[in-house]
C-alpha cells in the first residue's frame, strides 16, 4: 500500500499550490526519489514547468516535460497523459483533481490541497477513495 501524504495549504490560488509543488518537489528530490508531477492538462505542466524553473533563483531543480527528449534522463517529470511506469524509489505529486490509474506503483504519493472550492471538493474525493482503498493517508496542515 503507498502512503498518500495531503498537504493543506491556507491560500486559494494556483500560484501557493505551485510554489509549494515546487518547494515539495525539491525535497523530494533531494531525500533521492525520481519524481513525477501528475498535472489535469497540458497547460498546468507547462505552467509548473515554468514555476520550477523560476521558483528559487539559487537553485535548479533538473526536470523535463513527459513529452521531451530529456524526459528520460532527469530525475523530475512533468506530464498530463498515463503515469509513466515507475522506477524504484519513485515518488508520484498528483496535481490532477482526481486519481491517476497507476498511482499505486508508486513508493510515495503527495497531494496538494488549497482553499481554493473546486480544488477541497475534488481533493475531499481523493481522500476519502484512498482511504476506502485501504491506504494511509497523513494530513500536513500548513500555514
Amino acid at each position: 500500500m503507498a502512503r498518500i501524504d495531503f498537504y493543506i495549504l491556507p491560500d486559494t490560488t494556483l500560484d501557493a499550490r505551485l510554489q509549494f509543488a515546487c518547494k515539495l518537489a525539491e525535497t523530494i528530490w533531494r531525500k533521492g526519489y525520481r519524481l513525477h508531477l501528475h498535472c489535469e492538462d497540458e497547460a498546468l505542466a507547462r505552467q509548473a514547468d515554468d514555476a520550477l524553473w523560476n521558483f528559487r533563483p539559487d537553485a535548479y531543480l533538473p526536470h523535463a516535460l513527459e513529452d521531451s527528449d530529456l524526459a528520460a534522463q532527469v530525475p523530475v517529470t512533468l506530464g498530463w497523459k498515463a503515469l509513466p511506469a515507475p522506477t524504484q524509489d519513485a515518488a508520484l505529486l498528483n496535481l490532477h483533481p482526481e486519481i491517476p490509474d497507476g498511482f499505486d506503483a508508486y513508493a510515495r504519493v503527495a497531494e496538494i490541497i488549497n482553499q481554493h472550492q473546486d480544488v477541497l471538493i475534488a481533493k475531499r474525493a481523493c481522500w476519502k477513495r484512498y482511504k476506502e482503498m485501504g491506504h494511509e493517508v497523513v494530513p500536513h496542515q500548513l500555514g
